[in-house]
């Protein structure tokens, strides 16, 4: 994956998680590209497509800040992306013969250990 779309998929996934809101800035395309060691030409490719996208809009001389559409598309794109993973496990659960009451389980039981975590780490 090039990485100027390695950069485009972190940018939208850390929208989706709230690291950025709607009407907050992203780093600058100079701040990023350091932070990333990467050439600031890729970064600008990179905010470009995601400009193009609607996920951001560019403010002249103050930066590129995300926009309310783009915080929908990018929860939209992490919920499309879990559903899925989720229909591929169990696709690969049903070809391995696995009863549909365990893969509910299976599932039921990750949830659990989720939570624990989410317990754990507050």
């Amino acid at each position: 994956v090039p990485v100027f779309r390695q950069i485009v998929e972190q940018i939208r996934r850390a929208v989706a998680a709230g690291v950025y809101r709607a009407d907050e800035p992203i780093p600058s395309q100079r701040a990023l590209a350091l932070e990333l060691t990467v050439n600031p030409n890729t970064v600008q490719r990179a905010y470009e497509v995601l400009e193009r996208e609607g996920l951001v809009r560019a403010r002249k001389g103050v930066g590129m800040f995300v926009t309310e559409e783009g915080v929908h598309e990018a929860m939209d794109k992490a919920e499309a992306a879990v559903h899925s993973t989720f229909v591929q496990g169990i696709r690969a659960a049903q070809a391995a013969g696995i009863p549909v009451g365990q893969i509910r389980a299976a599932f039921e039981q990750a949830m659990e250990e989720t939570e624990v975590k989410e317990e754990n780490e507050s």
